[in-house]
């Protein structure tokens, strides 16, 4: 799951996601959190290092608008304790991600 930094502070924008703005901006009934194995399985990353970047199936990535507001954030590197710092556009670019109001 990705992290935002702003000064020494982060947030995890997956503990901060409403699922019903998500579902909406997805246009889909309903969204949950995967189960483990299901989350391993469909990403090829293990917990704890499922990165947005080069995911086995690619996933739909949405980023709270609000990382734009920042220079620099801070996802997986797709193993437990790494992580990749890069420009929120950069992310929304590779991932073919697309920006909401989805934080709470």
């Amino acid at each position: 799951m990705s992290r935002a930094r702003a000064d020494s502070s982060e947030t995890s924008a997956c503990a901060a996601a409403d699922a019903r703005a998500l579902a909406a901006t997805l246009q889909v009934k309903s969204v949950d959190l995967a189960g483990p194995a299901a989350a391993t399985r469909s990403t090829g990353y293990v917990l704890g290092g499922i990165s947005p970047i080069g995911q086995r199936s690619r996933l739909p990535t949405v980023l709270d608008a609000s990382a734009l507001d920042h220079e620099l954030i801070m996802v997986s590197a797709g193993r437990r304790g790494l992580q990749v710092e890069l420009a929120p556009a950069d992310l929304l670019r590779i991932t073919t991600g697309s920006t909401a109001r989805i934080a709470r």
